[in-house]
């Protein structure tokens, strides 16, 4: 499924939250759409989008992308855009109550890992719902994964 997305024309990834995956045990993650502004669509075209320090939230039934930066679009003055507002996620009901589930009974957190253009060319932004790792826990990822190169190297020299 990856690799045909990545042969699709269309499909583009914008911005992606590569520290997430160190910082938190992914467990399952959602695609969810993305509620954007005209001059929020041209900028991300134009690839300017980060959502390194962003996180999504579930408020009264509906799901929140707090802190995402897109980048203003220097065509548009009048009718621009805020960088930071809040942006409206569109998830399914079942999927929404999994997340409020995991969030308020499970104390995980919603930790966004990718926004990109799907093969329709829609912005769509991956969901990840995570648990966060303790110190030690990332030591030892951090470890596992040194060993790993470590190996590959061995093995390419070796080989």
């Amino acid at each position: 499924m990856a690799k045909q997305q990545k042969s699709d024309p269309n499909y583009k990834v914008i911005a992606e939250n590569r520290r997430a995956r160190f910082d938190y045990a992914i467990e399952k993650d959602v695609e969810c759409g993305i509620v954007l502004e005209g001059s929020e669509v041209k900028s991300l075209r134009q690839h300017g989008a980060n959502i390194a320090e962003s996180y999504a939230a579930v408020e009264e039934g509906e799901l929140w992308l707090v802190n995402s930066y897109i980048a203003p679009y220097e065509q548009a003055k009048t009718f621009g855009h805020d960088e930071r507002r809040r942006r409206k996620l569109l998830a399914s009901r079942r999927e929404l109550a999994e997340m409020w589930n995991a969030t308020q009974r499970k104390g995980m957190a919603l930790v966004p890992l990718v926004m990109y253009f799907n093969h329709r060319g829609l912005a769509k932004i991956k969901i990840g719902i995570a648990k966060g790792k303790k110190l030690h826990d990332k030591r030892e990822t951090a470890a596992k994964r040194d060993w790993s190169r470590q190996k590959q190297r061995l093995l390419k020299d070796h080989g």
